[in-house]
């Protein structure tokens, strides 16, 4: 089977069975999906106007643990808060000594002004925002930070491009779209109108292995809500698009963090 084969694409899945999708594919989340690079945490500092360190963060939709790992080295006292079975067990394989709790952000298990950062890696589009910017100001203490981000492709790269138009085609879904525009535009579309962004952009790379890189697209939430055959077809064929850009199989995978902050009064 290849991509070309599908007279017409398939629909689309539901927002609620990709949210669902990931608890699944956990330990796939946890072992390929990219981190973020040190800069994003400086950007977040310079916006927020204060460290990281000795803060107190809730790290919402935590997943398998990437960034809340990365916020507990830059020296906060994290807690990550997460709603799904599969990503919690993950996270307390990988940070037995971070605590973690069951919850989402559209209803905090914190008290009222308990936090200095809210962030939100890669999740902010699952919530509901006109429960979760309330919320939001509820638990933030006064002069805190809500901090979301996006790793997103570099679809200015050519064959980052390229296998977007080929997931489009095979999926009916545009990644281009999903991935670098949809959480942003629901992160700037506050309904209570009270939070006031700034946006800085953090580009930067990692190298892996082609196993890695397909390991890492296949868990996202379009690949594990379609069926398997399908989902391994796509994967086959794109191995063999990858070895013609890559002959040394290492894949040069570019991304750009797109971030938000918006502080509270």
């Amino acid at each position: 089977m290849t991509t070309s084969s599908h007279s017409s694409p398939p629909s689309p899945p539901s927002p609620a069975a990709r949210a669902h999708s990931f608890n699944a594919a956990a330990a796939q989340y946890a072992e390929n999906r990219p981190s973020y690079p040190p800069a994003l945490f400086d950007a977040i500092e310079e916006l927020a106007g204060h460290p990281l360190i000795g803060a107190r963060v809730a790290d919402v939709g935590a997943g398998t643990g990437i960034a809340t790992s990365l916020l507990h080295a830059r020296g906060a006292e994290v807690v990550a808060i997460e709603p799904g079975d599969g990503m919690a067990a993950q996270f307390r394989r990988a940070l037995p000594d971070v605590p973690i709790v069951r919850g989402n952000g559209n209803a905090l298990p914190l008290t009222d002004h308990s936090v200095d950062f809210l962030t939100y890696a890669q999740a902010w589009h699952w919530t509901d925002t006109t429960r979760s910017v309330p919320e939001a100001l509820r638990v933030l203490r006064p002069g805190g930070a809500l901090a979301l981000w996006w790793n997103t492709n570099a679809v200015d790269v050519p064959w980052i491009a390229e296998q977007s138009e080929r997931i489009r085609i095979h999926f009916g879904i545009d990644p281009v779209v999903e991935q670098n525009g949809s959480g942003l535009r629901t992160a700037l579309a506050d309904p209570t109108g009270r939070l006031d962004f700034a946006h800085r952009r953090v580009r930067w790379s990692r190298h892996v292995p082609i196993d890695t890189h397909l390991a890492n697209i296949g868990s996202h939430s379009v690949f594990l809500v379609h069926d398997e055959e399908s989902t391994n077809a796509f994967l086959t064929e794109e191995r063999s698009h990858l070895r013609t850009v890559f002959p040394d199989e290492t894949v040069e995978e570019t991304y750009v963090v797109e971030l938000v902050v918006a502080l509270t009064p």
